[in-house]
């Protein structure tokens, strides 16, 4: 196929307007507007999907001449900070404000997945920049809220609502097509398969009195009670990992974090205490047996509730789809070699989209893991030739009129 010229400076304008253009879980309807504007500019046909107050997907669709299988482009515009933090304040690349600088793009989301983004963007400008005519519609889908985070307590609203909120919305409103192409960052590898998560509560109660009154009633302080049930979770979590390997990747777990008591008044004993796990779960283990086995393991533990509160299964993509190969053969053609393959045990929507019949393959840029000093940052040359192959995935894919 012939080489297509991507636009390096429309690239990179683009990737900065979305960095600086905050959009952060629950608040991601100004990002949503920028595409929809964009692509709207491009004459594609723009559905505007209102997922709620404050958040909407934007599902563009370039119609193919007939006769070709239809293929997504499918990124979320939600990001996993806001800038606000304490901890992230001073960190340039964790700051809704993108800017340039040697070679490269800093900015909170640039990496996941912003850039990813533009590239679909770029690809198709491309594309119709050249004249290519394909067969099968080639669609984007910017959607909200697919961020690892969830409804829990008291922390309740649109900001805590992610886990693929805007891709469930999305293919029940029409968002479907043969195949998808999810640009996450990977380091440019095929990945073949994700992890999914199973989050545990485990929680232990107490009496609720005043500290002058406790003396002698230690032992029944709902933060000493769960000291023990940390050390036995600790010593059940390596099995968990060895049995929910995948393949020779081993599985992985988390004590993602600990509430109990009041620090504003510490002079009464905390009535309960929650220890929360993030259990990953492969893609080939049913949740409903993950969900057993970890509820199991909660009830063993002596006076402790257990509540499994999130669960997202994981997606696989047989090595030998045609998805699959049209990648391989865009990367071959841009970079000079062959694509790595991956399996990673992070969460993407292609837990919700594969479970539609939407063959997705997670393949973007890379993941610009985040710098002590410098926070999410991205090369530019790595997005223009991650939009190059998105374009020739896109011809082989969906076949050229």
């Amino acid at each position: 196929m012939s080489e297509l010229l991507i636009d390096e400076r429309r690239l990179v304008d683009l990737a900065l307007r979305l960095v600086s253009t905050p959009s952060f879980t629950g608040s991601e309807q100004a990002a949503a507007e920028l595409m929809r504007e964009e692509l709207d500019g491009l004459g594609l046909q723009v559905q505007w999907q209102q997922v709620e107050d404050g958040r909407a997907n934007v599902l563009a669709t370039w119609p193919g001449a007939g006769g070709g299988p239809s293929l997504m482009f499918n990124g979320h515009t939600d990001t996993s900070y806001s800038g606000r933090e304490p901890w992230l304040r001073d960190i340039p690349g964790f700051q809704p404000d993108g800017f340039e600088r040697d070679g490269r793009i800093y900015g909170l989301g640039i990496s996941n997945m912003k850039g990813a983004l533009a590239c679909y963007v770029e690809a198709l400008r491309a594309l119709m920049d050249q004249g290519v005519r394909l067969k099968g519609d080639l669609m984007i889908a910017a959607v909200a809220g697919e961020i690892e985070k969830t409804q829990q307590g008291d922390d309740q609203g649109a900001e805590f609502r992610g886990y693929a909120a805007g891709s469930r919305y999305l293919v029940t409103h029409g968002g479907v097509a043969d195949m998808c192409i999810l640009g996450e960052p990977t380091e440019n590898k095929v990945v073949l398969a994700h992890f999914g998560s199973l989050w545990l509560r485990l929680s232990t109660n107490g009496p609720f009195i005043h500290t002058a009154f406790s003396s002698g009633r230690q032992d029944e302080n709902s933060i000493v009670r769960m000291g023990p049930v940390l050390e036995q979770v600790l010593e059940w979590l390596p099995s968990w990992e060895e049995r929910m390997s995948y393949g020779d990747v081993r599985g992985v777990a988390n004590v993602g974090g600990i509430e109990g008591g009041f620090g504003w008044r510490a002079s009464r004993t905390p009535h309960r205490t929650d220890l929360f796990l993030d259990l990953r779960v492969p893609p080939d283990v049913a949740m409903p047996e993950a969900k057993r086995e970890a509820l199991e393991f909660g009830r063993s533990l002596d006076g402790v509730e257990a509540e499994v509160y999130v669960t997202a299964p994981g997606a696989t993509i047989d090595e030998g789809h045609p998805l699959v190969g049209a990648i391989d053969e865009s990367h071959a053609e841009v970079f000079g070699s062959p694509p790595e393959r991956d399996v990673v045990r992070w969460f993407s929507d292609a837990s919700v989209l594969t479970r539609y019949g939407i063959e997705t393959v997670n393949y973007g840029t890379s993941s610009g893991l985040p710098d002590a000093e410098l926070g999410e940052n991205l090369a530019i040359d790595g997005l223009v030739k991650t939009a190059a192959v998105y374009a020739g995935a896109a011809m082989r894919t969906c076949g050229v009129a």
